[in-house]
């Protein structure tokens, strides 16, 4: 095991970290706007009025990515496991 190899494993941990949250993030951050820009128009400055659509827009898109997510974290996790079997031996 040398520098390379845990340089490499970083990036893809962290590669794989971006990955499986940009869904849920880029949605809360597309909700949040949203819901901001309605309140500025109407003055309503209710704070459910901010959490509950978020929490209703990442449950859909959890279910919508949730085995494109699984997937992803499959293949990395039997990587993982596969590199740690090899310093093993």
């Amino acid at each position: 095991m040398n520098n390379s190899f845990i340089l490499y494993l970083g990036r893809q941990t962290l590669e794989t970290a971006l990955l499986v949250s940009a869904p849920i993030l880029l949605t809360c951050m597309v909700v949040g706007i949203v819901v901001t820009l309605l309140q500025a128009v109407t003055s309503i400055r209710d704070m459910t009025l901010t959490i509950v659509p978020k929490l209703i827009a990442v449950g859909v898109v959890m279910l919508l990515t949730g085995g494109w997510c699984l997937g992803i974290i499959l293949k990395f996790t039997n990587e993982i496991f596969g590199h740690i079997q090899n310093v093993g031996h």
